[in-house]
């Protein structure tokens, strides 16, 4: 099961202090450009100048934390960055920590080159 969350940097920190550290993948996106960024923010149509503009100062703070990520993306493009994310999805699920079974899976197989002439 994954589980995808939308949150600042504080309540990243609080998660991989938590004891769901060891299942936690930080993923950090950045824009493309700050001109970008706030281009994107008033396209939207959703909020005041003065919202972008408090939007604007937060994402300074936001980005300034993302040496502390697991992974670091640039939208450039929804499509490439959810592509992007589905494969490192794909990849934490191949794990060999996440691999539920494998320990049991390979002493089977360690069982049979016991059982079988080689």
């Amino acid at each position: 099961l994954d589980v995808v969350f939308d949150i600042d940097w504080q309540g990243g920190q609080q998660i991989k202090s938590s004891a769901h550290a060891t299942d936690t993948v930080g993923l950090f996106v950045l824009p493309p450009s700050i001109t970008e960024l706030r281009k994107r923010l008033k396209q939207r149509g959703k909020d005041s100048a003065r919202t972008v503009n408090d939007r604007m100062s937060r994402s300074k703070a936001e980005i300034e934390h993302w040496t502390e990520y697991d992974y670091v993306l640039i939208n450039n493009d929804v499509d490439e960055i959810f592509e992007e994310i589905q494969i490192i999805v794909r990849a934490e699920r191949l794990k060999r920590t996440r691999q539920r079974g494998l320990e049991a899976f390979v002493a089977c197989l360690d069982h049979e080159f016991e059982r079988t002439p080689i």
